[in-house]
């Protein structure tokens, strides 16, 4: 269903009882509400939760932002990287307000939040903007964006802003499925043929490649969050892979310690996705952060 949030129209999944405990999934750059597995979401709902599951602004099937250009990728790391202000067609805050307004248009008036990757910067904004509303969070491979902390090697930043060869729904599935072979989990390898099935279901649902990269450009515009983790009161759970290539588990590491009384679940062998495997063990991650709210 379509939902008006924060002015802007954005796409939404309800699932389960409504009398369950309200959990708002917030997914990662350039990732549609598919990105939460329709069986992750199950065992979710199976543990008492109402999910809500939604496509960001300018992703999926979520209200687009075109008229405010392509950003100059190259340019705008090249900005970052010196530690230049790097102007955003739309900022995480007001990512963070359309997570928000979510929650007005269902008539929630607050729910516990997990962000993976970039929607776990969009749920410290959220934390920071509107605490009073957010129950418990969970934070997946996620970070404060201290400058200090390390980055994923060149090759990755290459094949994250590269494009696919062939525009054909079949070229763009391949470039995807290089992609998460750089940065996936290495202990938890997918079975054959998961990848493509998932990614031509995404890629026929959608395909927002500037979308993506307005969103690249809004994280390098947030810059650092640190000095409003400290803040932070609910209950945080910090779940971070070690083998994590695109944001290095360091990142986990620097939350739990800018954040009071967060915990972390660092797992070895996950890297930059949400394998199967562990996603019994997320789920006991997020009931175990909103049981303690």
């Amino acid at each position: 269903m379509q939902v008006s949030a924060n002015g802007v129209r954005l796409e939404v999944e309800d699932h389960g009882s409504p009398q369950g405990e309200p959990l708002l999934l917030v997914m990662g750059l350039g990732m549609q509400l598919l990105g939460w597995h329709e069986d992750f979401v199950a065992l979710l709902v199976a543990r008492g939760f109402r999910v809500i599951r939604f496509d960001n602004r300018d992703i999926g099937l979520s209200q687009g932002f075109d008229a405010a250009g392509v950003p100059n990728l190259a340019l705008d790391s090249l900005r970052h990287a010196l530690g230049f202000r790097v102007g955003a067609p739309y900022t995480l805050a007001d990512m963070a307000a359309d997570a928000l307004g979510v929650l007005d248009a269902l008539g929630i008036e607050s729910a516990h939040v997990c962000g993976a990757s970039m929607g776990g910067m969009i749920a410290q904004r959220m934390a920071a903007i509107a605490p009073q509303r957010i129950k418990s969070q969970t934070l997946m491979m996620t970070s404060s964006g201290a400058r200090k902390l390390p980055g994923p090697s060149l090759k990755v930043r290459s094949a994250l802003i590269s494009r696919p060869s062939s525009q054909t729904v079949e070229g763009i599935v391949e470039h995807y499925v290089r992609l998460y072979a750089l940065i996936g989990s290495p202990a938890y390898p997918p079975p054959p043929g998961y990848l493509r099935e998932r990614f031509t279901t995404s890629v026929k649902r959608s395909y927002r490649p500037a979308g993506t990269s307005r969103q690249m450009v809004a994280i390098a515009a947030d810059g650092d969050r640190s000095r409003v983790l400290g803040s932070i009161s609910m209950p945080t759970r910090i779940i971070h892979g070690v083998a994590d290539a695109l944001v290095p588990v360091a990142a986990g590491h620097d939350l739990k310690a800018k954040i009071p009384g967060a915990e972390i679940d660092v797992i070895e062998g996950m890297g930059h996705d949400l394998p199967a495997p562990l996603w019994p063990r997320f789920v006991a991650g997020i009931a175990a952060a909103a049981g303690r709210a």
